[in-house]
């Protein structure tokens, strides 16, 4: 709990704790930003680590007057985490993917697995693009198409396609507009806000599939 609890703060006072780390480790804070990134995508075991909270408030930090951080450069790293996140993922789906989904395991929720799977069944090869922008769907599509019969090469490039998207929407907007008044002085309720628009389609498809259940 206590773990969890830390995490939704530094989730909701994002932008406060970037300050922070940037002010301590300077140029460091790159280094910081590409594990939080490739772990949250390359690791199949934490989902819950933040992605596009974390972008914007990155982007909103690098616009700031004598930030150690240059946004071009942040972009940089940033891809880099999130395509070799989707590709050490990919490879962990391919190598143990088929014994995760044998038995349950502690750190891998199969609810999880069974959603992302339902993703690819519907969008195809697309659901690498789509699931970058889903918290959660985003950590484990990668991993599903490891196991699964995409082609590497088809994969690579949904995977560079998707990072160059997410990353360019998240650090451009939050350069751009991270340090308006009135995103500053709410920032918290920005960051909830585009957690919640993130996960407005796992919403909608639990309720459609409720719906169909009744």
């Amino acid at each position: 709990m206590e773990l969890l609890s830390s995490i939704i703060d530094f989730v909701l006072h994002i932008d406060k704790h970037l300050v922070e780390i940037t002010t301590e480790y300077q140029k460091l804070t790159y280094i910081i930003l590409f594990l939080i990134i490739f772990c949250e995508t390359g690791l199949v075991v934490t989902p819950f680590l933040p992605g596009d909270s974390l972008l914007f408030a990155a982007g909103s930090v690098a616009a700031l007057d004598g930030s150690p951080l240059d946004v071009n450069l942040l972009a940089l790293i940033v891809f880099l985490a999130a395509f070799s996140g989707d590709n050490s993922n990919f490879f962990i789906g391919k190598l143990i993917g088929h014994k995760v989904y044998e038995r349950n395991y502690r750190f891998i929720k199969r609810e999880y697995l069974d959603r992302t799977h339902a993703f690819y069944e519907k969008h195809g090869g697309k659901t690498v693009i789509i699931a970058r922008f889903i918290p959660i769907i985003r950590t484990f599509a990668p991993f599903v198409a490891g196991v699964g019969s995409m082609k590497y090469p088809r994969f690579i490039i949904f995977s560079m396609a998707a990072s160059l998207l997410w990353i360019s929407l998240f650090i451009t907007a939050g350069y751009k507009f991270g340090q308006l008044p009135v995103v500053k002085n709410n920032f918290s309720l920005v960051t909830i806000g585009i957690i919640l628009v993130s996960i407005l389609p796992i919403i909608i498809g639990f309720i459609r599939s409720r719906i169909k259940k009744t």
